[in-house]
């Protein structure tokens, strides 16, 4: 095996060049990490996926998900790129699927060129100090706005700061204070009561993602928060809306529902779609051993 197929494809968007690029990667089930690794930095994106044969019963297949800067046990905008690309490529049909990947086994239903993905366990963490968020983010205690801080997730944890709606735009991460404060990703968040839509960005210095233009993981553990902390209901199904990449080009639409009882998130699900925008072949890097 000299080379390996890939396509690369944009992620929560009906068009091509908006959204979260992907490269998807095809037959590298014989590679070690560091193989994967190394393609990954070649492809520069903030996340490469190799679709691999599944190893668990009840799996359609296996993601193995990777940042420049390693691996990760789930990803949003990975999982639905892989399954939609797959299923479009023939690899496994259309319908209700089964993804095997670090966090577990995920339901994802594809239909119409877009999936559906099912977030792993809710879960919920303590509420945060404003202060070291507000300067990773780059602005001032006036523009706190909304629940205090915590961290949510479903299968990949976030801190969550709720500021102003004209914040928003001019938030600009600080990476020394990233690094001083040992945050790693941070969910910069305007939510908008009427519409039920958070305009958002998503820093990932300590993931080597400066700034994310659309993060699926991170729009499933905002429905825990906003249950959590009483901006949607504690009871029932509801939906609600993130816009993400507005700032830096790449306007991204993650459409989600959160399922809540007591006062506590029980499912989340988030839907987008899936655009191819180029395909090719790229070499082996060698194996060190």
């Amino acid at each position: 095996m000299s080379s390996l197929s890939y396509e690369i494809v944009d992620v929560f968007t009906d068009r091509p060049f908006a959204g979260n690029p992907l490269a998807v990667v095809f037959g590298a089930e014989d590679l070690a990490a560091s193989q994967l690794l190394d393609l990954t930095r070649e492809f520069n994106l903030s996340e490469t996926v190799f679709i691999l044969p599944p190893t668990r019963a009840g799996a359609t297949y296996r993601a193995r998900i990777f940042t420049v800067d390693g691996e990760l046990p789930f990803a949003g905008h990975p999982s639905v790129g892989a399954a939609v690309t797959g299923s479009r490529r023939g690899d496994f049909p259309a319908g209700d699927l089964v993804q095997e990947c670090g966090a577990g086994l995920l339901p994802i239903t594809v239909a119409d060129g877009q999936a559906t993905l099912s977030g792993g366990t809710p879960t919920l963490g303590p509420q945060l100090d404003p202060g070291p968020l507000l300067a990773v983010a780059g602005l001032a205690d006036t523009d706190l706005a909304g629940p205090p801080p915590r961290t949510a997730g479903c299968g990949l944890e976030f801190p969550y700061l709720s500021v102003r709606p004209d914040a928003v735009a001019r938030a600009a991460v600080d990476i020394a204070a990233a690094r001083r404060y040992g945050v790693n990703q941070l969910m910069v968040l305007g939510w908008h009561p009427q519409q039920r839509t958070a305009y958002v960005r998503m820093f990932g210095v300590g993931l080597g993602v400066p700034e994310d233009p659309a993060t699926g993981s991170a729009a499933l553990g905002l429905g825990v928060w906003l249950v959590a902390t009483g901006l949607l209901p504690g009871d029932g199904e509801n939906a609600y809306t993130v816009r993400q990449g507005i700032e830096i080009h790449r306007p991204s639409t993650l459409e989600c529902r959160v399922t809540a009882a007591g006062g506590a998130a029980t499912a989340v699900t988030v839907t987008g779609h899936v655009v191819p925008v180029a395909r090719g072949e790229i070499m082996v890097p060698p194996f060190v051993g």
